[in-house]
């Protein structure tokens, strides 16, 4: 068959099961889009406002299905605009290949109009990336980049295709979808020893990451923790991985982390920690990091065994393989003495929540569990990053593999509503998005793509006026010097939203709660629910920076 190149992307991206790409044309990119043009039966492309909300698209879209996204964008700006999505995508090992054009290969190196070298701009960014200068490898090209960003542990891959590339007739043979490089079997010798150590075990944790979900292990998980009789702990980005009404499952370790979780896995004398990285939010002071218990470190990075922390044994390999040996290999416990321990340390964490509920304020707390009252198991729920991302990680029940979507290692404002249109749209399924006021500010418009599209989201803006994260740290460790973190805008959220096609709603105050957003949920479309909050909120329990799981914050006089 003889087709363009600019044909034979869009044909070996429909031949690897994408059904939806998101971008935004241009110049070196013309071609491809003429091609999605001639096949839009059989492809859906999504307009963004700007290139960054479509990669950011791309990104949700692959974290809630686990497929690969697809972000296609120009050269030069345009090209640029992707890096920060690419990076999100990176630090959070989400499966992504983006694809950019750029100048003739004539003209490479001559500094042409809208011409930037971006596979040398992304290469710490992404998983790997290719410049295609000989049109005969194309396809494969495609196929090998899809491979890559799925294999082990997934994530983004750049191609770069230059405009003759794309104007070349060649052949084009169809190919059957790439599958996932074979890992390395787990060494048995290893998972002997792993169930040694838990059989020694009086006070065991599970501590589990974003591998969890990536892998499909939450199952696994479950079972070596009901076999050995330990609780879970869970990274951000692992949750959703357990059920949070799983009577296993603590909450969320780290900075913001639960307090039973946090301080249960300071008390235990052995850590199995399973697809995390061992972050610095997550760990605190390394120094003090564990300082009782034994490290199995289960990955399939190795690079990330030892890395942050030593671990007495790593293990390298498929998460799901690797638990299932293990889950073989130990033997029935049970440790009445250490799950009383655990009850003790739920009952605090219960009256510290106790603490800092009022019925009649409008609280974040009671925002997040109003929400939750109108969303489904399956519904995705995405955030931005600040105080309202760490609200949603301790108050939002997660019931569902998938459902949590939120740039945890990069930490990127500005990812929530292209993530959470990318989620819609990959699903189906109503979205919500939390989001502040800060963060809301550097994505809204993508508001005109949520419209245009229709997307069925949520989008609730906690409004506080205030970059709130930083004023909390300036309140308590800088003497409550508030450089630059009040906002003082005078944007009306409401009218906004109207301006672009959107309906919104404001909430002032608890009595307007439950009434305003059953009224929001009952929409079809876009919606913009702007609630205001108190911009001295805390999000607590917090380690201070530097701090380990001693110095935990419960409360702020």
């Amino acid at each position: 068959m003889l087709l363009s190149g600019a044909d034979i992307v869009i044909e070996t991206l429909i031949e690897q099961g994408t059904k939806t790409v998101f971008g935004y044309p241009g110049g070196q990119v013309i071609n491809l889009y003429d091609a999605l043009y001639k096949r839009e039966d059989r492809i859906h492309h999504v307009l963004t406002a700007h290139e960054q909300g479509a990669c950011h698209a791309a990104d949700g879209y692959a974290r809630a299905t686990g497929d690969v996204g697809v972000v296609i964008a120009t050269s030069g700006p345009g090209a640029t605009n992707l890096v920060t999505g690419i990076a999100t995508a990176y630090l959070d090992s989400t499966p992504l290949v983006a694809i950019t054009g750029n100048v003739p290969n004539a003209l490479i190196g001559r500094d042409s109009f809208q011409e930037v070298d971006i596979t040398g701009v992304t290469l710490p960014v992404t998983k790997h990336n290719f410049f295609v200068k000989d049109y005969t490898k194309l396809a494969d090209t495609i196929r090998e980049a899809f491979r890559i960003a799925k294999s082990g542990r997934p994530g983004p891959v750049l191609v770069d295709i230059p405009k003759d590339v794309q104007i070349q007739m060649q052949e084009y043979e169809p190919g059957p979808v790439v599958q996932k490089e074979e890992q390395r079997a787990v060494k048995l010798r290893k998972i002997d020893a792993a169930a040694q150590m838990i059989a020694e075990s009086v006070s065991p944790y599970i501590y589990i990451g974003g591998g969890v979900i990536t892998a499909d292990a939450s199952e696994e998980v479950l079972a070596l923790a009901d076999k050995i009789d330990a609780p879970i702990g869970s990274t951000l980005m692992g949750l959703s991985a357990i059920d949070n009404d799983n009577e296993r499952f603590l909450g969320m370790v780290g900075m913001h982390g639960h307090y039973p979780a946090s301080v249960g896995q300071d008390e235990a004398d052995l850590i199995i920690a399973v697809g995390a990285r061992f972050s610095d939010r997550a760990t605190g002071d390394v120094g003090k990091y564990a300082r009782g218990a034994r490290v199995i470190h289960l990955d399939i990075d190795r690079a990330e065994i030892d890395k942050n922390i030593t671990a007495d044994l790593g293990i390298g390999g498929d998460l799901k393989e690797a638990l299932q040996a293990l889950i073989e290999a130990v033997e029935p416990a049970r440790h009445p003495a250490w799950n009383a321990r655990l009850d003790a340390l739920r009952a605090i964490g219960e009256e510290q929540l106790e603490a800092t509920l009022d019925p009649a304020e409008l609280t974040p707390h009671a925002l997040i569990w109003e929400t939750a009252r109108h969303t489904e198991a399956d519904t995705p729920v995405v955030t931005d990053v600040g105080q309202h991302q760490m609200w949603t990680a301790q108050y939002y029940p997660f019931h569902r593999r998938r459902t949590f979507i939120t740039s945890g290692g990069l930490g990127t404002m500005g990812f929530g509503l292209g993530a959470a249109i990318g989620a819609a749209a990959a699903t189906g399924k109503k979205t919500v998005l939390f989001t502040g006021d800060g963060s809301f500010g550097m994505n809204l418009n993508e508001l005109a793509t949520a419209v245009t599209q229709n997307t069925p989201v949520v989008i609730i803006v906690l409004n506080n006026n205030v970059l709130g994260m930083v004023r909390q740290w300036q309140n308590l460790f800088f003497d409550k010097h508030y450089s630059q973190t009040t906002l003082n805008r005078q944007t009306d959220f409401v009218k906004l939203a109207e301006a672009f096609g959107a309906k919104g709603f404001r909430i002032m105050n608890r009595k307007e709660l439950a009434p305003v957003m059953a009224e929001a949920f009952a929409q079809e479309g876009p919606v913009v629910v702007d609630v205001a909050i108190d911009p001295d909120a805390f999000v607590l329990p917090m380690l201070p920076p530097g701090g380990s799981f001693d110095d935990i914050i419960t409360e702020v006089q």
